[in-house]
């Protein structure tokens, strides 16, 4: 068998399980991974790619990752959601990007500080809701830390880690991720900051 053959037949089953479990998406390639999907609002029109994992850890019924329309999501892509992941509509995903809206442990600083003595998965989680707005591209192995807002029409640069809130309208890249243009609507152009 071809591999174009194969590829279709691949792409046909994906089709079939997508329809059959989650009915609102375009299309989950498969393999992918969902855990807590009581606690997984999907949107309408989501497409991901190959081997993603998608985790909602709520409690109660509550979605506390919530997918807007017509998102593509690319191949490798991690999200994890304790309190609040909300992506908004039309984003783009490149693939092997990480977002999660919850750490192991606290280290802010203050008196609810985790000890380095505790083993680190029994530290208790932590959590600051992560919102990406419309319109936004995150590129190649980004990551989206909690407490973290991107602004509508934003993109953030391959490999960047995004460790505070994003304005509309920028590129932001580096680790951690700083903005380097904002798009000008009177000049219609995109200029340095």
């Amino acid at each position: 068998m071809s591999k174009s053959i194969r590829e279709l037949l691949y792409l046909t089953y994906s089709c079939l399980i997508t329809k059959f479990s989650i009915p609102s998406a375009r299309l989950l390639r498969q393999p992918i991974d969902i855990r807590g999907k009581k606690g997984i609002d999907f949107g309408k029109k989501l497409t991901t790619g190959y081997h993603c994992r998608l985790e909602s850890f709520c409690e109660r019924g509550k979605k506390s990752l919530v997918f807007g329309n017509n998102i593509q999501i690319n191949d490798f892509v991690h999200i994890a959601a304790l309190n609040e992941v909300r992506i908004g509509d039309n984003v783009l995903i490149a693939s092997k990007v990480f977002i999660t809206d919850l750490e192991h442990g606290s280290y802010a600083g203050n008196e609810s500080d985790s000890s380095p003595d505790l083993i680190v998965k029994e530290r208790p989680l932590s959590s600051k809701s992560v919102i990406i707005k419309d319109n936004v591209w995150l590129g190649e192995h980004v990551s989206v830390l909690p407490g973290v807002t991107v602004g509508e029409n934003s993109i953030i640069g391959a490999n960047s880690v995004v460790t505070k809130s994003i304005p509309a309208n920028s590129i932001a890249v580096g680790i951690p991720a700083k903005v380097i243009k904002q798009y000008n609507f009177e000049t219609k152009r995109w200029e340095k900051v």
